[in-house]
């Protein structure tokens, strides 16, 4: 796989550069809340600057339906990376042509144009083709999106000299650590709501990890499959039986959440209990403090953790201890510490932790879990061709 490196080794001045960027930001109001995919692709975009080239990003946002939506476009993106930058950032691609060196230009929405997320291959390739007139050289780090066959991430290397940013050679370096040869004790944390959509995942870690540690929507599956009550807690009855196979199979390397934060309503202002199990008319919506200990005392002397997920809705105050808690205790691990990217980077920044005290914090949720499960990723092995 060619890099970045190669790339300025080989010389980019005046030539122009199609950068596939993750910008996949959280919006609120065409607020953007968490800016932090934004600036781990500053890097990447000044090095090509600094050596001369022009560069045109490309990126997608949400999941508008193949056609222009005012909800997902990406100039608040623009204004945001133009700040950041400390340079005027030219928006669209009617402002593409007149570009040089040193210049940075922002394609609105890839997602607008029904081509790029194409399962017909000649639709997908006819927006490749558009793209890849814009440029001389592709660079993709957008690591984020390495999972999907679309256009901007597959297609497009096929037509242009192609390499990889420094932040998908990052983290194929930190994922082959976790898959290939992992430091022991090795402990995994998975939150997030659905057990199905971490199945393949657990499956993957289990024949690797000293210790799962389940948390967030999904532990009320795994509680079903033990018999407890979960009330009205998020619940796939049709995972119990998976559910139960897997405790019966890991035996005590799964660890469950010993209580929970029950509320009344999901809302801030709820009334809420500490539970072992949850009552009729409750919803669990965070692990609880002795979980936190649990969990904290499973951690202690670990050599690698993988975090993928929060442990509740970390959003509303009242939820927040169990991530928070459960997140300060991999800080103090004295090993090599992964934090799974999507929900699990937006809550160390949310939470107000420092993103240094881990090891890595990845870009890409989807993209690392699948990556973990053994799956070919599309968007690196179109890098890998010749």
């Amino acid at each position: 796989m060619k890099t970045l490196d190669h790339l300025l080794s080989e010389g980019v001045q005046g030539r122009r550069v199609l950068l596939r960027a993750d910008l996949n930001v959280p919006l609120k109001d065409g607020e953007i809340t968490d800016d932090g995919r934004i600036r781990a692709v500053l890097p990447t975009i000044g090095a090509l600057r600094d050596a001369g080239a022009a560069v045109v990003v490309i990126s997608h946002l949400g999941r508008p339906k193949g056609k222009p939506d005012p909800a997902f476009s990406l100039e608040p993106v623009s204004v945001r990376l133009g700040a950041l930058l400390g340079t005027p950032i030219r928006f669209g691609i009617e402002n593409v042509s007149g570009i040089g060196p040193g210049d940075v230009a922002l394609l609105e929405n890839l997602r607008f144009n029904p081509g790029e997320t194409s399962k017909d291959d000649a639709e997908r390739a006819a927006f490749a083709d558009q793209l890849a007139a814009l440029a001389d050289v592709y660079v993709d780090d957008a690591f984020g999106a390495v999972h999907r066959k679309h256009a901007s991430v597959y297609d497009i290397a096929f037509r242009l000299p192609h390499y990889a940013g420094g932040l998908v050679i990052r983290e194929v370096e930190v994922l082959k650590r976790l898959t290939e040869d992992p430091e022991h004790p090795y402990v995994v944390v998975l939150g997030g709501s659905k057990v199905s959509d971490k199945l393949a995942v657990i499956e993957a870690l289990l024949a690797k990890a000293d210790k799962l540690l389940i948390g967030g929507g999904m532990c009320f599956t795994f509680f079903r499959a033990q018999g407890k009550q979960v009330g009205s807690s998020l619940l796939q009855e049709e995972m119990v039986d998976t559910c139960r196979e897997l405790l019966e199979r890991a035996g005590d390397r799964i660890v469950l959440p010993v209580d929970v934060v029950a509320a009344d309503k999901f809302a801030a202002d709820a009334q809420t209990q500490v539970v072992q199990e949850v009552p009729e008319g409750w919803l669990g919506l965070d692990i609880g403090p002795e979980s936190v200990l649990l969990f904290a005392s499973s951690l202690g002397g670990a050599r690698t953790v993988f975090w993928n997920g929060p442990m509740g809705v970390f959003e509303l105050e009242p939820f927040a201890a169990g991530t928070r808690g459960v997140a300060e205790a991999i800080t103090k691990v004295d090993g090599f510490t992964v934090v799974g990217g999507g929900d699990s980077a937006a809550a160390v920044r949310a939470l107000g932790l420092d993103d240094s005290a881990f090891g890595h914090i990845s870009t890409g949720g989807g993209a690392s879990l699948e990556y973990l499960e053994g799956k070919v990723l599309p968007g690196l092995s179109a890098l890998e061709a010749e």
